[in-house]
């Protein structure tokens, strides 16, 4: 995954719709929930909300993680298309749902730590013996109860969470370049300067060099800038800004598609078919024909 796939990802979550579905989400379903990059090397549970009590244990010990960490690795290999649940060592499901944009896969919805039925004493047995060789010091009495403590979804229960996380992740797929425009972090001034003066001229043939001028800063050190403090480059940020504004004259339906990408700066109609399907994920027809009718 590339850079500006992880920074999407950073910036999605701490915005505020997605922290008030996850919220949500495991308020209604006592589950934990993350958003994750594609590459990661860490639990994704670890510390969150309704992490599992028996995870919460394995976490404490490098050769249970390990392990842990091989199941996120499969699912991330298996999640890129599609939703997928996969079970890990000790019994428990994982399901992952891919947010991608057009073609590029940025990250994972990702819950878990569930059963899909409820365990036996036998399948305790095989767990508490492999606990044991991986050396976790924990009493008997206490793992039996973290596992068992452990939420059982029957099918028709997990396969409305898998909805309900795939609807979301299509939403979010939608709002994350506005998300990435809109970042409500501090920023410096001349950042802020810049993106009034960028959505002022966005219609115009707009130059790294004019905005750093028009910022009085020179064009190497607005550069180096303007990515820390966006995370994207200033091309890309320009053309967020354009697509953003293309949507909302897509609205029009008396308006053509080459009328809208000359309108909001771009001087092909090929490269504006094609910016705006990277941008979200659809060409600027396909776009306008899954608005609602007016």
């Amino acid at each position: 995954m590339n850079s500006n796939g992880k920074n999407l990802v950073e910036a999605l979550t701490s915005a505020k719709i997605y922290l008030d579905y996850a919220r949500s989400f495991s308020d209604i379903t006592g589950l934990p929930l993350t958003l994750r990059p594609v590459e990661s090397w860490q639990l994704p549970y670890h510390g969150r909300r309704n992490e599992n009590a028996y995870c919460a244990l394995m976490a404490q010990k490098s050769s249970a993680c390990a392990a842990c960490l091989q199941t996120q690795q499969r699912l991330s290999e298996c999640a890129a298309f599609e939703p997928q649940t996969i079970v890990c060592c000790s019994g428990m499901c994982e399901t992952a749902v891919p947010l991608r944009l057009g073609e590029q896969l940025v990250g994972f919805l990702q819950t878990g730590q569930v059963f899909r039925k409820k365990p036996t004493p036998g399948q305790f047995e095989r767990i508490s013996a492999r606990v044991a060789a991986w050396g976790l010091e924990v009493g008997r009495d206490e793992l039996h109860h973290a596992y068992f403590r452990t939420p059982v979804l029957s099918p028709r229960q997990h396969d409305a969470v898998v909805g309900m996380l795939t609807i979301f992740a299509q939403h979010l797929s939608m709002v994350s370049n506005q998300v990435l425009v809109r970042q409500e972090h501090p920023e410096p001034q001349m950042i802020s300067k810049a993106k009034e003066y960028i959505l002022e001229h966005q219609g115009e043939d707009l130059s790294l060099g004019q905005v750093a001028r028009a910022v009085n800063t020179s064009t190497f050190y607005f550069c180096k800038v303007f990515k820390k403090s966006t995370g994207i480059n200033f091309t890309d940020f320009v053309s967020r800004v354009r697509i953003e504004k293309a949507k909302n004259l897509a609205l029009n339906p008396n308006l053509r598609i080459s009328e809208i990408a000359f309108e909001v700066g771009f001087q092909s109609l090929t490269h504006f078919n094609r910016v705006f399907k990277k941008v979200t994920g659809l060409s600027p027809t396909e776009y306008r024909a899954q608005l609602p009718a007016a």
